[in-house]
């Protein structure tokens, strides 16, 4: 009978386990490598520009829309780009700095946190959102990617 529980026990975790990995996003750091995904799978880019470690509505976005498992449903459809700016600079390695600044001139020139642009395969803005409201509600998030997948 131990040997039995055992195993289920072990059988439930190695699921519980896996499946936990398998929800785990994959966010590009990279927009150049993404494009090509993006052309390859035929799939558009959700750009997700944050600053991770100051920025309150970032943090909160990230809990209530992007770790939510609707999202992670939906992610399955877009190729995701995460752009940091933190403040604490040790956080990313100095060229990775430099790369996001040069994205956010592009893509973010107001540099307003958090933001959200949608780009096709073919690298054409499709639409953008930015901020989040103190109410937590994600339906205009929601909204913007039904509008854009």
């Amino acid at each position: 009978m131990k040997r039995v529980i055992l195993i289920a026990l072990i059988f439930i975790t190695t699921m519980a386990t896996a499946q936990m990995k398998s929800s785990k996003l994959n966010w590009h750091t990279n927009l150049e490598e993404a494009q090509t995904l993006s052309k390859e799978q035929d799939k558009p880019i959700l750009m997700y520009f944050t600053g991770s470690d100051w920025c309150a509505p970032c943090k909160m976005l990230k809990k209530d829309f992007f770790e939510s498992p609707e999202f992670k449903i939906k992610a399955e459809g877009l190729v995701l780009v995460m752009i940091d700016y933190p403040r604490r600079v040790e956080l990313l390695s100095q060229e990775q700095l430099d790369y996001n600044k040069t994205i956010i001139a592009k893509y973010n020139k107001q540099q307003t946190f958090p933001k959200i642009v949608m780009l096709n395969p073919e690298g054409k803005e499709v639409g953008r959102i930015s901020g989040y409201s103190p109410t937590r509600d994600t339906s205009k998030h929601f909204t913007f990617l039904s509008e854009h997948i």
